[in-house]
């Protein structure tokens, strides 16, 4: 029980640093311009699609089958 406890205090003590590291590591991140720039490609995209979806679905339903 004892060689647990000190495994536990060993892994806490190890996540402990990663974390102070991490939080002095710098921006590893995304910046907000960057965030921004996506979603709004994205939001393009999405509204292009809903076009092509709308006017295809239009052309067949323009069609006489019979």
């Amino acid at each position: 029980m004892t060689a647990l406890l000190e495994y536990l205090r060993l892994a806490a003590t190890v996540l402990r640093g990663r974390l102070a590291q991490a939080r002095h590591g710098g921006d590893a991140g995304y910046t907000t311009e960057t965030v921004v720039v996506i979603a709004l490609l994205v939001a393009l995209a999405i509204a292009a699609i809903a076009i092509i979806t709308a006017k295809v679905l239009a052309k067949a339903n323009s069609l006489d089958l019979g």
